[in-house]
């Protein structure tokens, strides 16, 4: 399936752009007219993703790209980091490589909780991809119809 729209956006991995991304996103998938508890499972997931590339991944920026569809949106943080040596263990409950920095090890955790499809694809050396997969549950009346158009 072809997406209706879709962005891409690459920000440089400091803390500070956390709060950006997170409302660019939120912004971009609004086109859907997703309810404020969709919107915010959203961002919670996008902000866990973002958090996990500043903190993990030791690169010097992350690349962010939605693509939406009729009802849902597809997300991808996607660095070049020092990637994940063993994805299915990172992806466990409490696993962490920073716990002298007190990271509880949850985010793959909260991110599966708050999207529908969350995939992790990695190589060491060469970075992370996280795609995460998440449905607005719209009524026909709010289904996607372009802006700007008289849609009938």
């Amino acid at each position: 399936m072809n997406p209706i729209n879709k962005m891409k956006l690459e920000v440089d991995a400091q803390s500070i752009n956390e709060s950006f991304v997170r409302g660019v996103v939120a912004a971009f998938a609004s086109q859907l007219d997703p309810t404020l508890d969709e919107i915010n499972d959203l961002k919670t997931a996008v902000n866990e993703a973002v958090t996990n590339s500043i903190v993990h991944a030791g690169t010097k920026n992350i690349v962010i790209e939605c693509e939406l569809f009729s009802n849902s949106i597809t997300v991808r943080v996607i660095d070049n980091g020092g990637g994940i040596k063993d994805v299915a263990q990172a992806m466990q409950p409490f696993v962490t490589t920073k716990a002298d920095e007190e990271r509880s090890g949850m985010g793959f955790t909260v991110m599966q909780s708050f999207v529908d499809n969350l995939a992790v694809t990695s190589q060491v050396g060469k970075g992370t991809t996280i795609t995460m997969q998440k449905t607005f549950q719209q009524s026909k009346e709010s289904a996607y119809k372009p802006r700007g158009l008289n849609a009938v």
